[in-house]
């Protein structure tokens, strides 16, 4: 193998592969990137064989071949070498020697033979995702699911697709964000269950083809299996494992009528339940939050170090009302959205709140109730 390309190309693409690359492998070829040149590309994958990620760049190839290389080795070198061009060559069957004009590099391979394969999806359901819906969907999801593993169908993202919109859920069982991604018609209605680490990957990939060269890229294709989801993204490929087992069925306990509703300013939201919540957390999180015709008055448990009531001026519809929720959830939502304001809807103190942001369609938030604190 030999072959010439451009450094930041090398980077780029390393850091790409990288992300399927965990701390902890539970083979050591599993830390390698696998490097193979062919006509005038050279295309590298990474496996930790739950996620991997493949994804190529323009090469001179000289000489077609095919290598595995320490990852961190390979992105330790393009990361410090501020020369444009490199080359990068095959000596002794499997030594990598990387030179440029100020640089001559050698580090120790393996044999290509030694890694896994990373085999295409064959029978698959196909469609395809505007990439900024994506991107908003994900990260209005993603950090609602569960962060333990105890039960796995918690600790991802639910995906349903129906004739052209595809709705993502997210839930640890205390709070759920579901949001309804419009898609390119797909022939069949199919869901499935995504790690919530592939879809932080994916995500950070997009973010950085927003950037990067590939900026033009508008669509993210998406190819799913019976057990494996794969995005393709401009020259990226990701595949993931899917999660075994049944999603709850979380629509029941979205209420379908509400009693009260009210629409918060969300910077001043923010910054209130941040200021309470060093009150709220020696108690549960817990906030109780009283709404009425005059506003908006929210109230941290009496602890040791003391206790605060607060009152937000803002519109609010119905009968009176109040329901204890958890300030550390309120935050990670709030923390979570764009906009100015944020409508909550109420049924009573032992139902979920609802949350939804006005103008964006297909999203709502909910927060499940905490047993009301002594005031």
């Amino acid at each position: 193998m030999k072959f010439l390309c451009k450094t930041t190309e090398l980077l780029s693409a390393v850091q790409l592969a990288s992300r399927a690359i965990g701390g902890q492998q539970a083979l050591p070829i599993l830390n390698n990137i696998l490097f193979h040149a062919e006509g005038k590309r050279c295309t590298i994958s990474a496996t930790d064989l739950e996620l991997s990620v493949i994804t190529s760049f323009g090469a001179d190839v000289e000489n077609e071949g095919a290598l595995a290389v320490p990852a961190k080795a390979i992105l330790n070198y393009a990361q410090y070498n501020s020369d444009t061009d490199v080359l990068l060559e095959t000596v002794e069957g499997t030594h990598l020697r990387c030179t440029s004009p100020h640089t001559k590099t050698t580090m120790m391979g393996e044999p290509t033979s030694d890694y896994p394969s990373i085999l295409p999806i064959e029978k698959h359901t196909s469609f395809s995702l505007d990439t900024e819906d994506l991107l908003r969907g994900l990260h209005l999801t993603t950090f609602a699911a569960a962060k333990s593993s105890l039960r796995p169908v918690l600790s991802g993202v639910h995906c349903r697709i129906e004739k052209d919109a595809a709705t993502l859920v997210a839930t640890d069982s205390y709070r759920l964000s579901e949001y309804r991604v419009p898609i390119g018609r797909c022939s069949e209605a199919v869901s499935c269950i995504i790690p919530v680490k592939v879809l932080e990957e994916l995500r950070g990939i997009l973010s950085g083809k927003k950037k990067g060269e590939e900026a033009s890229s508008s669509e993210v294709s998406v190819r799913l299996g019976a057990q494996q989801v794969e995005f393709h993204v401009g020259s990226t490929r990701l595949f993931s494992r899917l999660i075994d087992g049944r999603f709850p069925n979380y629509e029941q306990i979205i209420p379908h009528e509400h009693t009260t509703s009210v629409c918060f300013p969300v910077r001043e939201l923010n910054i209130t339940v941040k200021r309470m919540h060093y009150f709220a957390k020696e108690k549960n999180n817990n906030l109780t939050i009283h709404v009425s015709e005059q506003g908006v008055r929210i109230v941290s448990p009496q602890t040791q170090v003391g206790r605060e009531e607060s009152t937000i001026s803002t519109e609010a519809e119905g009968k009176d009302n109040k329901i204890a929720l958890s300030s550390s959830y309120l935050l990670d939502f709030l923390n979570h959205i764009d906009g100015d304001t944020v409508d909550m809807t109420l049924v009573d103190s032992v139902h979920p709140a609802v949350f939804r942001i006005p103008k964006q369609q297909g999203f709502l938030h909910l927060i499940m109730p905490l047993r009301m604190s002594e005031e």
